[in-house]
């Protein structure tokens, strides 16, 4: 076993209570603390563009910047247009915190719609070292041909078939788990390092729930994986990691009333977790995130599926040289300042510095709060093929970054809030934002402050006007 890293519990619980006290004061006062906003912008310009042809792709432009209301630069094709401004004022709230950061309004009940299939036919095949087994209402744990003990507790059996597992050891030892049951939402399963776990079954979290509890919890170990497994009800996580390496998640199918699907982080320690694979993640009805990481480097996800979440589908704090396949979002953050993709606290910087090292092959929202969100000293990222359309917020809000990069790979932005250029006081300006290749319908490009070395290149514009600084 791997010594584990000393980090504060107490840490996190100040600010679990922190941010329950705060969203429970901002909601009696009508406040959104957790929308993260920006100044309303000003008018956009109306008026019809006169149609160009679409441009060869342009070389990417100096930091120079045309006059402001210009509607459109020479790097941008336009089509004929009748545009009007689609901006969408939010409230002003704090960046993510590097803590636990479900909110008292994640907790409550949000309705789920049913998910994408996920293939589970290969849950439960292959060589496994113990299992837990559930035969009417009891379970019985079996390692090898010995039985350990029979339950009516699904929480005990399991644990009981992961502490039954080679102590001390260097390779991994597989658990399976064969039905489902209900888990007290203040209780979890607890990973051991060098440990597979495969549940073919729903854990059902129930009752209340407690500081840094979830159904699947692991701290301070390393290489875990969890290969299969559905979790419905309400726990404040559904699966919580922290201070681990070398972690793996299949295939996991999130259907919850409430709190955060995954969370894996750092404790807020100046050691990163380490080398974490995601394969396929699918989300709906969680109060707060479908999926969030703090403090992770190295990290691989093939695909994030969040349905109808509270806050983001996806969102990056702090994490660095991470690839992700495919975010796709509905209705994600809804009334809020969060968005599909969201990037904050530093996301994506290795030093002092934004070397590209976040990727991410294809941004996907429909309604929800917006679309991509980088904020708080963030960026070194490039973002593939966009598809967004109908954000009640702003479709693109870059602020405070560095070194992003959105529609390399083309793609579509459609109506909802502005793509919007912004920046807060206390953080150095945009830097090195770059726009291209993709259609913007029914919206506005807006750069207000000026960025220090903003390009648009490719970008097609259908009824829709850009206005720089």
């Amino acid at each position: 076993m791997p010594k584990k890293r000393g980090t504060s519990m107490s840490q996190g619980v100040r600010h679990v209570k922190t941010r329950l006290w705060l969203s429970a004061a901002a909601t009696a006062a009508g406040i959104a603390l957790i929308g993260t906003g920006i100044a309303v912008a000003r008018p956009a310009t109306t008026g019809v563009s006169t149609a160009l042809p679409e441009p060869p792709p342009a070389a990417i432009s100096q930091a120079g910047s045309p006059a402001a209301g210009t509607n459109a630069s020479p790097d941008v094709s336009t089509t004929a247009s009748n545009s009007t401004d689609a901006s969408a004022s939010t409230s002003p709230g704090p960046s993510e915190s590097p803590g636990a950061s479900v909110s008292a309004s994640a907790a409550a009940a949000n309705p789920s719609k049913a998910p994408s299939t996920t293939t589970t036919s290969d849950c439960g095949t292959g060589a496994f070292q113990a299992e837990a087994v559930k035969n009417g209402t009891t379970w019985t744990v079996r390692n090898g041909e010995s039985t350990l003990i029979t339950t009516p507790d699904m929480n005990t059996a399991v644990q009981a078939a992961i502490d039954s597992l080679t102590p001390n050891r260097t390779t991994k030892e597989r658990v399976v788990v064969r039905g489902s049951g209900d888990i007290p939402a203040a209780g979890r399963i607890t990973m051991r390092s060098f440990t597979t776990l495969d549940v073919c079954g729903t854990i059902n979290a129930t009752g209340a729930t407690a500081t840094d509890r979830g159904p699947i919890f692991a701290r301070g170990v390393t290489d875990i994986e969890v290969q299969h497994v559905t979790v419905t009800g309400a726990p404040l996580y559904g699966i919580f990691m922290r201070d681990v390496a070398n972690v793996k998640l299949g295939q996991i199918t999130m259907r919850l009333s409430g709190g955060l699907g995954v969370r894996i982080d750092n404790g807020n320690t100046g050691d990163y977790t380490k080398n974490v694979k995601i394969d396929d993640v699918y989300v709906s009805g969680a109060g707060s995130h479908a999926v969030e990481t703090f403090g992770v480097d190295g990290l691989t996800i093939g695909t994030v599926t969040a349905r109808n979440v509270g806050e983001s589908g996806l969102l990056l704090n702090k994490t660095i040289n991470a690839t992700i396949g495919t975010v796709d979002a509905v209705d994600a953050g809804n009334g809020t300042g969060y968005a599909a993709f969201r990037m904050a606290n530093r996301n994506g910087r290795v030093g002092d510095a934004y070397p590209s090292n976040i990727t991410v092959g294809l941004v996907k929202a429909r309604g929800g709060a917006r679309g991509i969100f980088c904020v708080s000293e963030s960026g070194g990222a490039t973002i593939g093929r966009v598809d967004i359309a109908g954000t009640g917020n702003n479709a693109i809000l870059i602020e405070n970054c560095y070194n992003m990069t959105i529609g390399t790979k083309g793609g579509t932005v459609t109506g909802g809030g502005e793509v919007r250029l912004a920046a807060r006081a206390e953080f150095p300006n945009n830097k090195d934002i770059t726009l291209r290749g993709f259609t913007l319908k029914n919206n506005t490009i807006r750069e207000t402050p000026c960025a220090d070395g903003f390009t648009l290149t490719g970008v097609t514009l259908t009824n829709a006007t850009v206005d720089r600084c």
